[in-house]
């Protein structure tokens, strides 16, 4: 997730990270999700065919704990508790709203919108949200939903009849809700790199038929444009686009007027906070994250204003301001849980959940949690956490790559809301974790030491050529000079190869994606040319290896 060769050169994977962090959080424990196979067989079709795909009810709730002395007392602390996160990682900018029973008891920003301008951040500042695209976008779903317009139980072929994925027979029956809760089979971040290649949407998601699946329904796995394609598949049924129905629906009615589902609209916002890497120490604005691809995942922007209303619209069961703007039950399905995001791994631990475009946990005592955090690692964090049995929510946006600032921050208000002190320093709890998950990222092999004795690469005509490959489109691999260099994706984006080792070669990796040097492997045949070439950082599903034409 991050770009070009001077960048934070690793990929933040919200399925094992912004998971995790939930499940800490809510006080259950997640992962990745680790089964394989394509479901092919009998049995796990007919199991799956019988299943409910939806869930009827949530469990019974407790009494509310906590009151509004609690919740006053936690709100003037939070200027302290922002000052000192802001403090301790030198995050440029944050904004911050707090809900509780239906008022807005703060509303407040800090910092710059681009570091060492004179910009300061306010509650009307345009961020990014990146993941917390995902429950905006399952709100405008059920507003849709309420409407009588699609189901949340409909295939999504119904409406998108050119969808497909690799298993005909889960084609047929994967629905809008499966691709919102992320158990379609399609393996983690299925299509992310084709985005950064610079393909569009259109193709990306033609072109999720070559993804490997996972058990349907009976495995978790994190996809963007899973979720993306349920969202046009809605969009489809309404005759409309994503971006109009997210205005029509819900943006336009909650009068969230500096909230927009197109990057447009946040390149041209006055207000607005430009994105953040730190490098060497210092927080710099050096890339410009483009998310229309993914708009309904990870490309909404918005102010932390807008964001309230949209927080009691969800609090209030759909209602805002006397009006019933979305309806309660098709609503209430989104927080239900509809996947186990990682079982338990301690007797004692408690399994996380996710929900339709919603982390779902639940506490000791049962009482329900959601929450979604939001992670471009070209420089944006955000989440946002409700406590519907308090009728309590915070949303937390920020201008810095991930680190936890947002997660701190909205945690810390919560323990003390709750317990009157923070039963943790989140921070540095949080912190190290996402560093950790992060690190794991990188290629096994260390492509910038190279052997202490590599074998010589053949002459440069032994690799140029061109290369074909169904899923990511032809690679070319010209002589520029000295240098070898391949040509990927439809603006021919031009990497550097840099010799290792006999036939493999590293290179840059780049985009929100990035990983640092990874390696490309030619395979030479009897002709001593190359006749086939495998991209590590390609070939997370098995399909990075291109064929000579």
């Amino acid at each position: 997730m991050s770009c070009l060769d001077h960048a934070p050169a690793w990929r933040l994977r919200s399925a094992a990270i912004l998971g995790l962090i939930a499940a800490l959080t809510c006080g259950g424990c997640t992962g990745t999700g680790t089964d394989t196979g394509a479901d092919t067989s009998a049995t796990v079709r007919r199991a799956a065919a019988r299943t409910s795909p939806l869930p009827t009810a949530p469990p019974a709730q407790p009494p509310p704990r906590i009151t509004r002395a609690q919740v006053d007392a936690a709100v003037e602390r939070l200027d302290g508790v922002v000052r000192d996160v802001m403090r301790r990682t030198g995050v440029p900018g944050v904004a911050v709203g707090v809900v509780h029973d239906d008022k807005v008891l703060y509303l407040k920003g800090f910092g710059e919108r681009k570091a060492g301008s004179k910009g300061r951040v306010g509650p009307d500042t345009v961020f990014q949200l990146a993941s917390v695209s995902k429950p905006v976008a399952s709100t405008v779903v059920a507003a849709t939903v309420g409407d009588k317009t699609v189901g949340w139980d409909d295939p999504v072929v119904k409406h998108s009849p050119g969808f497909a994925l690799k298993d005909p027979w889960v084609t047929g029956h994967v629905t809008l809700a499966d691709l919102f809760s992320h158990r379609s089979g399609l393996p983690d971040h299925a299509g992310d790199i084709l985005e950064d290649l610079g393909y569009d949407r259109s193709y990306i998601l033609e072109h999720l038929r070559y993804e490997p699946l996972d058990p349907f329904r009976a495995s978790y796995a994190y996809t963007n444009f899973g979720l993306t394609e349920a969202a046009e598949a809605v969009a489809r049924a309404a005759g409309t686009s994503w971006e109009k129905l997210s205005a029509d629906k819900l943006y336009r009615p909650l009068g969230m007027d500096s909230t927009s589902s197109s990057f447009a609209d946040y390149e041209k916002a006055a207000n607005k906070a430009v994105t953040h890497v730190k490098q060497g120490g210092t927080w710099r604005a050096e890339f410009v994250r483009d998310a229309d691809a993914q708009s309904p995942a990870g490309g909404a922007s918005s102010t932390v204003r807008d964001m309230t209303k949209w927080l009691r619209l969800q609090l209030g069961n759909g209602e805002f301001e006397g009006r019933q703007v979305v309806d309660g039950a098709a609503l209430d399905t989104t927080h239900l849980p509809h996947i186990v995001s990682g079982p338990p791994h301690t007797p004692a631990g408690r399994a996380g959940f996710y929900g339709l475009g919603w982390n779902v946990g639940y506490d000791d005592e049962g009482r329900l949690k959601l929450g979604h955090s939001g992670a471009f690692a070209m420089g944006a964090a955000t989440n946002v956490t409700l406590l519907p049995l308090e009728n309590l929510g915070i949303v937390v946006l920020t201008n810095g790559e991930p680190i936890g600032v947002p997660e701190a921050i909205a945690t810390t208000f919560l323990d003390i809301a709750e317990t009157g002190e923070p039963t943790v320093d989140w921070l540095t709890f949080l912190g190290p974790i996402i560093k950790q998950a992060a690190a794991g990222e990188r290629s096994e092999t260390d492509y910038s030491k190279p052997p202490g004795r590599p074998a010589s690469a053949r002459a440069n005509g032994a690799y140029t050529g061109t290369y074909a490959n169904d899923f990511y489109g032809p690679m070319s691999v010209s002589a520029q000079g000295d240098d070898l260099v391949m040509q990927l994706g439809p603006k021919k984006q031009k990497f550097t190869l840099r010799h290792y080792d006999g036939d493999t070669f590293s290179y840059a990796t780049t985009g929100e994606n990035a990983v640092g040097l990874s390696g490309v492997t030619f395979t030479v045949g009897a002709d001593k040319r190359a006749d086939k070439v495998r991209v590590e950082n390609l070939d997370t599903s098995g399909l990075g290896t291109f064929t000579r034409r």
